[in-house]
């Protein structure tokens, strides 16, 4: 008896050991184990998404590709299809499943190969969670701990709905949602049973059975998850042969395209700077811009038919030749249209906002607004006759000269516009001061380098299309000027609006200027270098510029409603061509963006504010240094232009200011 006694007590004393080494041990894997509770703090990575000005989606931002879904939206078939591939016994066990381990065990050994797992759905939900996915013994004792603990805490219907928004089943997609907008082009809820199968086959190996990568693969593993619903009684037979039937995928789903790349990408840098990566990525941000679709198609297909037409009069086979467009609301700074560059894909350099190019005589109107802000009127007279500078560019004198190399005499500011000459150009920035078209040009949104020198007159600057196009637009807004935006407004993923865009506004020129030179405008249009634009057949404000040797050509105007600008040129700052100019060149895209804008927003004529009478504008005792006559003269019958004129500036020396910089004309 006690020799029993004996060998109980050491049975036991072993046993006792045993448990101590194997708690040890256990404990020794779960001590850096996560409180489960975190699941309830946890957010997974969402997508942001980017919405046209009607709510069209037309980009996304993601890390992961994830739209999470509320369970009571998935399907039954969908739900049924996983846990008969993953899990059958889900509802019936505590996060382990003993009988599913073991029968998974019998089946592979049957096959001969494995094509069960035994991990249950908590169990995989717990390793997507919490854990690295590595194949190791205390990688599977950490995963059976957390899914026993997470099943304390969740309900059935919480476990799977979490799991069923956290699976990765492959070309990116996380969740049931994103799959099956990936892979169908359709919501969770409009899943066939064939659908469903083909989803739920995916978690065990994503791109071995991706659709996209192996149709004949994927649907042999479809046909293992419809046997599946058979056997756990989900589906019937003829159900089975009906899905089996179904090609794997009856046409490619249509897959989100970034429409208008480069004010995407544009918006993205913003937003990135803003909010850092972390949120735009992973956030789930909704972002509703300015963009106008219905613009954004007329813009690319005129800026492609433009500089298609241009490439063919002047070929070059090294290089592509670039064009950019923008199209801006003028009264609330809405960027509607933007064309960056020919090809995105090719280059995503945005000529709109990244390029720094030489305006020509598109600059012009800056000046005559300072002058007129100062109280000249454009009835005002200048005499376009020689003159020389000293010091206006090196050291030695400067004579600054027009296209044709004649000079008209006497001529209104009005007229000197409409044929875009440069003496009248210079001699105004000199008697009005450069400090003052500097200060004017600031309030008009230009921020890039000015140089303090006369040539500044006829655009010897570098600014972008974005810069230009928004002063103008300022003009078109009766001296306000609207700080450009490309977005309305941006909301988290649950809806709540975290930033409304209120647009930044100052008044650049007065209400009065504004007018004058809208009305001075109208001439260039009506009678002078950008006569092309009066094929619209209604009110057109708005400026050519061509650089001296051809390497930029620019049109930029408005109409009441939208401001526009259009650059063309090439990256390397090579001639586009003999007489490519921007009315040749800019001035057709111009037209045709305007003409589908027209179009599309079915708009009636519209004429620009009338201009104020000659008594109402208080002048300021300027007076013209060299040029101005005692009489007034008043003649503004300005000759129609059936071609542009060419302004050319000599420069022999290098600017004091800045480098030695190649002049532009208009």
């Amino acid at each position: 008896m006690k020799k029993f006694k004996y060998i109980v007590l050491a049975v036991v004393a072993v046993i006792s050991i045993c448990l101590g080494v194997a708690a040890g041990i256990l404990a020794a894997h779960i001590t850096d184990l996560p409180e489960v509770t975190a699941l309830e703090k946890y957010k997974p990575s969402a997508t942001s998404r980017v919405y046209s000005d009607d709510g069209e989606l037309i980009a996304e931002f993601f890390m992961e590709n994830r739209y999470p879904v509320s369970i009571d939206r998935v399907p039954g078939h969908v739900k049924n299809a996983f846990l008969d591939v993953e899990d059958p016994r889900f509802y019936s066990h505590s996060g382990i499943d003993i009988i599913g381990i073991a029968r998974a065990m019998l089946h592979n050994a049957r096959a001969g190969k494995i094509e069960q797992g035994g991990s249950t759905i908590t169990q995989q939900l717990a390793k997507i969670l919490f854990l690295i996915p590595e194949r190791t013994l205390n990688r599977k004792v950490k995963e059976a701990f957390l899914a026993l603990q997470i099943e304390k805490r969740y309900s059935k219907d919480e476990i799977l709905g979490m799991y069923l928004n956290q699976v990765y089943l492959g070309s990116g997609a996380y969740g049931v949602e994103a799959a099956a907008r990936t892979y169908f082009g359709k919501p969770v809820d409009q899943l066939t049973v064939s659908e469903a199968a083909l989803l739920a086959g995916l978690p065990q190996a994503p791109s071995r059975y991706s659709p996209f990568n192996n149709p004949e693969r994927t649907k042999s593993r479809r046909l293992h998850s419809l046997k599946r619903m058979l056997a756990e009684g989900h589906i019937t037979q003829a159900e089975l042969d009906e899905a089996d039937r179904v090609p794997v995928l009856s046409e490619m789903p249509p897959i989100v395209v970034t429409k208008a790349p480069y004010l995407v990408e544009y918006i993205r840098q913003q937003l990135q700077d803003r909010f850092g990566t972390g949120t735009l990525y992973k956030g789930g941000l909704n972002i509703y811009t300015t963009l106008n679709l219905k613009m954004q198609e007329v813009a690319e297909a005129a800026v492609t038919k433009g500089l298609e037409d241009a490439s063919k009069r002047h070929p070059r086979k090294d290089v592509l030749l670039q064009g950019a467009l923008l199209a801006i609301e003028p009264h609330t700074g809405q960027i509607k249209a933007m064309v960056g560059g020919t090809d995105y894909a090719h280059s995503q350099f945005n000529r709109c906002t990244q390029a720094h190019r030489q305006p020509g005589s598109a600059f012009k109107p800056i000046v005559f607004a300072a002058a007129l802000d100062k109280g000249y009127r454009p009835e005002d007279v200048v005499l376009d006759i020689p003159v020389s500078y000293h010091g206006a560019t090196s050291g030695a004198r400067w004579s600054p000269s027009n296209f044709d190399k004649k000079f008209e005499g006497p001529i209104t500011l009005r007229r000197a516009l409409a044929k875009s000459i440069n003496v009248v150009a210079v001699r105004l920035l000199d008697d009005v001061g450069i400090p003052n078209v500097i200060n004017c040009a600031r309030k008009l949104g230009i921020n890039s380098e000015l140089p303090p020198y006369l040539p500044l007159a006829l655009g010897a600057t570098d600014l972008t299309l974005m810069e230009i196009t928004g002063a103008y637009a300022a003009f078109d807004n009766s001296g306000i000027y609207v700080e450009p935006t490309a977005i309305i407004r941006i909301s988290d993923q649950d809806g709540r609006v975290i930033e409304q865009h209120s647009p930044v506004t100052r008044e650049a020129v007065s209400a009065d200027t504004a007018a004058l030179i809208t009305d001075m405008m109208v001439t260039v249009v009506k009678h002078g270098t950008g006569w092309k634009a009066r094929e619209l057949g209604r009110p057109v404000a708005g400026k050519t510029g061509t650089t001296s040797d051809y390497n930029d050509a620019w049109f930029v105007g408005y109409i009441p409603s939208m401001a526009l600008g259009v650059w063309v040129g090439y990256d390397d700052h090579k001639p586009i061509g003999k007489l490519e100019t921007g009315a040749r060149t800019a001035l057709p895209i111009w037209i045709d963006f305007m003409k589908g804008y027209i179009e599309a927003a079915n708009l009636p004529p519209e004429d620009f504010p009338p201009i104020p009478p000659p008594d109402v504008v208080g002048r300021e005792g300027l007076k013209l240094k060299v040029g101005a006559l005692a009489v007034p003269y008043y003649d503004d019958n300005v000759s129609d232009a059936p071609e542009e004129h060419e302004d050319e500036v000599d420069l022999d020396a290098p600017a004091t200011a800045k480098p030695p910089v190649k002049q532009p004309t208009h």
